[in-house]
């Protein structure tokens, strides 16, 4: 009777290999179904890397889509995360932001994937409940079909369809008012950069929505205003205070056009909007330094 033959060295060596390359393939595209998730660098990362801790003890010969089963992976790993994350929010020191990355080119010209990932809709996919969120994700912006996502989620099809449904009503409630495209966003950024540079409070209130809302994530470590500052006037001064300190320059963020502020040789803010109707109707101030290591350099994100 014939011996069960052990694996060798050079069978381990290739199966390690081939994950490797596999994961490396479809890493960007893992990296933004967990920021999108996340909206926390930090977390992102770690669950890349307990996805690929999973990934390695796979037997790669009983998968079928490899990657199916790295989004399958990282969409659990992301959803035990979520839960995490939210109970550290509660405890956060003032309004929470997600965490801005210095984007690509390319990722512009990928109107979806823009939109999915601006800090505007980041802050929307927040009211989500977790798996409303993954569902959500792995659906709207990635276009994964019930069953994958039914098998990520562990519920079945005909759940995650009304998820999905109910999910995409509460999303259509709360995004920005029309489509709005990065020239928009960057045209009305260069009339606000022009407006707090010189001090015209005048034309800086031309631009802002009655209603406007500014948040400052400062998370205790810089100062920031621990409650929303809200109406053109309260904004208008408070932005006028900007003028002062530190001049603007354009970058593209989390897809769209923003603005940094700098001071000495880092990084101070990163300023991201959300227009409406040709206004300003939210301002984000990333100031939180942990909050600002991925604005040196790009970060490649795909769908």
């Amino acid at each position: 009777m014939s011996e069960r033959s052990e694996p060798t060295a050079d069978t381990a060596d290739s199966s390690v290999e081939s994950a490797t390359k596999a994961f490396v393939a479809h890493r960007n595209l893992l990296f933004t179904i967990a920021y999108e998730m996340l909206g926390s660098v930090a977390d992102t990362e770690d669950v890349l890397q307990e996805t690929w801790l999973r990934w390695a003890d796979v037997d790669l010969g009983t998968v079928r889509n490899q990657r199916a089963f790295l989004v399958r992976i990282t969409t659990r790993q992301a959803l035990g995360r979520l839960r995490t994350l939210r109970r550290r929010k509660e405890s956060y020191v003032g309004p929470w932001l997600p965490e801005p990355l210095l984007t690509a080119p390319d990722v512009a010209e990928d109107v979806e994937l823009a939109d999915s990932v601006s800090m505007a809709m980041l802050l929307v996919l927040e009211t989500l409940t977790p798996t409303e969120r993954a569902v959500f994700v792995l659906r709207e912006v990635f276009d994964v079909d019930y069953d994958e996502i039914a098998e990520a989620v562990d519920k079945s099809p005909a759940a995650v369809r009304q998820i999905a449904h109910r999910a995409r009503s509460h999303v259509a409630a709360r995004r920005p008012r029309g489509a709005v495209s990065a020239a928009e966003t960057r045209d009305a950024l260069q009339a606000f950069q022009q407006a707090v540079r010189t001090g015209d409070l005048r034309h800086l209130l031309d631009l802002l929505a009655p209603d406007v809302v500014l948040l400052g994530d400062g998370g205790g470590v810089v100062q920031a205003a621990l409650a929303p500052v809200v109406g053109a006037d309260q904004v208008a001064r408070v932005l006028g205070r900007v003028a002062a300190s530190a001049a603007l320059e354009p970058a593209q963020v989390n897809g769209y056009p923003a603005l940094i502020l700098r001071l000495g040789d880092g990084i101070d803010t990163v300023i991201a909007v959300r227009l409406d109707d040709g206004l300003i109707t939210g301002l984000y101030a990333v100031r939180n330094p942990e909050k600002l290591s991925r604005m040196e350099r790009e970060t490649a994100l795909r769908r």
